[in-house]
Order: structure tokens, then C-alpha cells, then sequence
């Protein structure tokens, strides 16, 4: 039965802290499956491994259904790993949403999909879908676009158009023609309609940023999806297979833009009149993109200059901004996540500290908060979001994890804050390079931070818990069914860039432990959704009777 929202009962058992409880939040570090590929076995992980050899530290779950996704066939990723830590509970998330929406026919009955495809018939004009083409399943799948695509045949739509981005992140990082090369069969398999490949590439390099990170990515894919310029082809096979022998190796998530052309003019261009879908259901990297279509031409837009602005009816797959409503239509709704730990902990009158670097700012707040903006109480949070460099991450893949440090400790010595959680990005984005090298520089230097905030914590009296979003680093390398490393045309292991499947730790250091609870051994068999019951125990309180079981057990 749901609980309601209060201010949590103390547990009087509890003898108390002088300092804080703090989370670190290490993305994409897991426990690795196999010896081959695992960057942070391969690196000098002193503290980690300090921390794992004296305190109490179990495994948890941060994929498929214990974060909610459809099966745990599913990679967990960033997003619904910190839902899953911010609000205690598993929700059903994006990817099982859009899918029991497809498959019950509601998306098609909504009163979003029935304007837009009524825009079009009504004006003769195009169907536009904009998003990543694989089964990542992290940001969207390429099922969803082909159902889409087909329910647009049965309503009559005769002129379709599909802006590629290539992955290579959440799926193997050459693999584009797998799913691009049969989406142009499919799309050519609809006799009597128009239904083709616009535009595309990869996206890292067009589209795809997010917290404002780097918009010249978002004009580089306004321009090839909406203008139709950019470097021309007669096919989207054809753009990767010449991007590929001009630069061999390249990745697909780096590829350049692609235009098709027939005749010398673009096929597909965003014109007045026009349906656009962004079918992306994830929305970190959805709401530039987003806010380049819905703000109009006569506003004032300082991240680039868009040269055209078509008048069309815009549509996400999700609303990706839910205290925001972006963008003003969609065609799924999102998971309707409340009660999180951060709305307890300020009801209850807890000082907290939540911080970053800008790559994961929004992941310690927005998506830690159930997806939403700003804070429960000014009075009572503080928000730090240290800067990210704008470079490729195995250049500087230390990033700033000592930035970050620098001000949770001073957070810590400060004395104000009850609670601070806060994320090392290097684990996720440095990993996603596939540059193993790269990885154990960020993991290690990391781990040098890791060793600053338990012996700020071990003089300031507090609780330092440690843990991951998903796992990442930990899988480097493609693995084949028998265990052995897949191997590129130059012998070189194969390089994964993925999520990985693998669990993640649930580490707890108490150096003025008092007894409260067992600390030999912690419960086994959870998710990562059991952090904040954890942390409310840890804090001396009891969690909401509906929150998913705590690491520890009271006595």
C-alpha cells in the first residue's frame, strides 16, 4: 500500500553522526563479468579497494527490471538509475512505457498522433521522425520508429521522411548499417508512398547535446535535418560506407553529417505545413533539439543562428520537461514518479547538497528529484554544478572530479548540510569513448578522490556510501558468447561502449560506527533503488513503509 508524503519518524535507537551522510555516485563503474575489458580491475584502485576490503559492501542490481526498464535483458543507464536512487522505488520507464503504448494502440488513438497526422493529410505535406535508428534501447529503439512508420501507411500518409542519428554508444560502436541498411529496405517496402531516409550522423557530433553543453551539435543537426545542408548522398548506406573507407575507424557516434539528394536538391527538408516527431523517448538529450523547434522565429534564440524556422506541428515521443512541459505535445506520458527522497528529507527539515560536473548535474537533481525542476525547498537545498569542459572526454578524462571534490569537502568541513550526494561523471563518459586507456586515467583519478572525502568524512564523523548508476567501465571490450574478446580487423580487442549489464556497489563507511545496525554484512539480492531507505536509516530515520527494502538492518 502507498504511504504518503511526511516528515519521517526518528528511529530513537539512533545514537547519531557529527557529519553528514553522503552519496558518491560513480557512473558507469560496475563489477565487471570477465578480466578482459574490466577498466577498473585494469586500474589502481587503492581507495575503492579499501573502502571494499573494510566495510560492509554488497552488490546491486542497476538494470532491467530493478530500474524499471522492460527485461533484464535491458542495460540500465543514468537516467532511470537515478530516478531509481532518488525516489526508492521502481517505476516503469521509457522504453516499457512507449512499448505498452505501441502495443495496446494507444499512441495511436491519442488526440498528439491524430493531429499531426491530421496536419499532414490535411495540407499535403510530410511525416518527419528525428531519433536515434538501433535497438540501444537507452534513448529509443529502432521498433518503435518502424511501428510508427507503419501506422502512418494505414493512415493515409503518403510522404514520409527519417533523420537518421547513428549510435555506436549503446550498441556496438560500428554497427550502423545493421539498422540503417534495413530501415531503407523497410521504408522502401510501403508500395504507392513516398517513405525515405532524409538525413543523418552520428550522434555525438549533431542533435544530440544536452544541458547546454555544446549547441553548436544542435546547429550541425538543424541544419542537416531541417535545411538540408551538409555534405549530400544518394542513400544513408551509401554516406557510412564513404565516411568509413575515408576514415577508417571511425566510430558511427562521431560520423558527419549526411544529406540524400536526388537531382542535387535534398530529398527531405522541414518545410511549413510539415509533422515532426523526435521519437527519442529519453529527454536529457531531446530538449535542445526541442527548444530550436518550439521557440518561434520572431523569439529570441542566442545558440545559434537557425536561418529558417518552418511552421510545423512538433511532437516529442515523451514529455521530456515535466515541470516545464517540454515540449507542449507528446505522444507517450512519462512515469509519474513522486515521494522521492529529497521531498521527504527537506519535509523532515534535512540540509542537503546535491552536485556535479554539467554532464551529470541534471542526473543529481532533475532526474534524482522524479523528473523534475528546481528545488523542494530554496531554504533548504543547494545546488552546484561545476562546468564541464567542452572537449572529447578521452582528452581530459580525469574531467573534474577534483573540482568536484574540492567542494564537498569544503561542504563537509562547512557543517551545513546534513546530506550531499553528488557524481563523477569519468566512469560513463569516458567509457563511452571505448578508449581503454583513457578510462583507467579517469578511473584513477577518480579513486584519488575517493581517498579525500573518506578521510574528510572520517574527520568530520559522517557516513560516506558508495555506489553506481549502471555499470560502464567495467566492460570494455565485446565480449563473444564463449566469453572470448571479440577482435577488430587489426587483432586489437573490439571496443565496447556501452552500458553493461553488470551490478554495481552498495558500500557503506561508518567510522564512528555505534551499533544501530549489522555491520558485517549487508542485505543481498537488491536494487539500487534501496539507497534512500538506506540513507533515511543511516540518517536516523525510518523510510516510507512502501520504499524498497534498506541495505541494512536496524537492531
Amino acid at each position: 500500500m502507498a504511504d504518503t508524503m511526511h516528515a519521517l519518524e526518528k528511529n530513537p535507537n539512533w545514537k547519531g553522526r557529527r557529519g553528514p551522510v553522503v552519496l558518491v555516485i560513480m557512473d558507469g563503474v560496475g563489477y565487471g563479468k570477465y578480466e578482459d575489458g574490466d577498466a577498473v580491475k585494469a586500474s589502481r584502485m587503492e581507495y575503492l579497494d579499501w573502502l571494499t576490503a573494510n566495510c560492509p559492501h554488497t552488490k546491486l542490481k542497476a538494470h532491467g527490471t530493478a530500474v524499471g526498464l522492460p527485461s533484464d535483458d535491458d542495460m540500465g543507464n543514468s537516467e532511470v538509475g537515478h530516478n531509481a536512487m532518488g525516489c526508492g522505488r521502481v517505476f516503469a520507464q521509457g522504453a516499457k512505457l512507449v512499448g505498452e503504448s505501441i502495443s495496446s494502440g494507444s499512441m495511436f488513438k491519442d488526440a498528439t498522433w491524430q493531429k499531426l497526422v491530421k496536419n499532414v493529410a490535411d495540407k499535403n505535406s510530410t511525416l518527419h521522425f528525428i531519433g536515434l535508428v538501433s535497438d540501444g534501447n537507452v534513448h529509443s529503439h529502432i521498433d518503435h520508429l518502424k511501428a510508427m512508420v507503419a501506422q502512418a501507411a494505414k493512415d493515409g500518409i503518403k510522404k514520409v521522411r527519417v533523420h537518421a542519428l547513428l549510435d555506436g554508444r549503446d550498441v556496438d560502436p560500428t554497427s550502423a548499417l545493421n539498422y540503417i541498411t534495413p530501415l531503407e529496405e523497410y521504408l522502401a517496402s510501403f508500395k504507392d508512398c513516398d517513405y525515405r531516409i532524409a538525413s543523418g550522423g552520428g550522434r555525438m557530433y549533431m542533435t544530440m547535446d544536452r544541458y547546454n553543453a555544446d549547441w553548436s551539435m544542435v546547429q550541425r543537426g538543424w541544419y542537416a535535418h531541417v535545411l538540408g545542408e551538409g555534405r549530400a548522398f544518394e542513400s544513408a548506406t551509401k554516406a557510412i560506407e564513404t565516411y568509413r573507407a575515408e576514415v577508417p575507424g571511425i566510430l558511427d557516434q562521431d560520423m558527419h553529417e549526411f544529406v540524400i539528394a536526388e537531382n542535387g536538391k535534398p530529398v527531405g527538408t522541414i518545410n511549413d505545413g510539415d509533422s515532426v516527431i523526435y521519437f527519442n523517448f529519453r529527454g536529457d538529450r531531446a530538449l535542445e533539439i526541442t527548444k530550436a523547434f518550439e521557440t518561434p522565429a520572431s523569439a529570441d534564440f542566442p545558440y545559434f543562428d537557425r536561418k529558417r524556422v518552418p511552421s510545423v506541428e512538433y511532437a516529442g515521443m515523451m514529455e521530456y520537461d515535466g515541470d516545464a512541459h517540454i515540449p507542449s505535445q507528446y505522444l507517450v506520458n512519462p512515469p509519474s514518479i513522486d515521494r522521492t527522497m529529497g521531498e521527504y528529507l527537506t519535509k523532515t527539515g534535512v540540509r542537503l547538497l546535491a552536485i556535479s560536473e554539467t554532464q551529470k548535474y541534471g542526473h543529481v537533481t532533475y532526474f534524482f528529484n522524479g523528473n523534475k525542476q528546481g528545488k523542494f525547498d530554496e531554504k533548504l537545498e543547494d545546488y552546484i554544478e561545476v562546468p564541464s569542459d567542452v572537449v572529447p572526454f578521452e582528452q581530459r578524462p580525469w574531467m573534474k572530479c577534483a573540482e568536484i571534490t574540492d567542494k564537498v569537502i569544503e561542504a563537509i568541513k562547512s557543517g551545513k548540510y546534513d546530506h550531499i550526494r553528488l557524481n563523477f561523471p569519468n566512469g560513463d563518459m569516458v567509457g563511452h569513448t571505448g578508449v581503454f586507456n583513457a578510462v583507467v586515467c579517469s578511473m584513477e583519478g577518480m579513486d584519488l578522490q575517493l581517498g579525500r572525502i573518506r578521510d574528510a568524512i572520517k574527520e568530520a564523523g559522517g557516513i560516506m556510501c558508495v555506489t553506481a548508476d549502471h555499470g560502464n567501465s567495467d566492460d570494455m571490450y565485446e565480449h563473444a558468447k564463449d566469453g572470448s574478446v571479440k577482435k577488430d580487423k587489426d587483432g586489437t580487442p573490439k571496443a565496447k561502449t556501452s552500458h553493461s549489464l553488470n551490478p554495481v556497489p552498495g558500500i557503506i563507511y561508518d567510522p564512528e560506527y555505534k551499533g544501530e545496525y549489522d555491520n558485517t554484512k549487508l542485505n543481498d539480492g537488491l536494487g539500487i533503488s534501496s539507497w534512500p531507505a538506506t540513507i533515511m536509516n543511516l540518517m536516523g530515520y525510518f523510510a516510507p513503509t512502501d520504499y524498497d527494502k534498506s541495505m541494512v538492518n536496524l537492531k
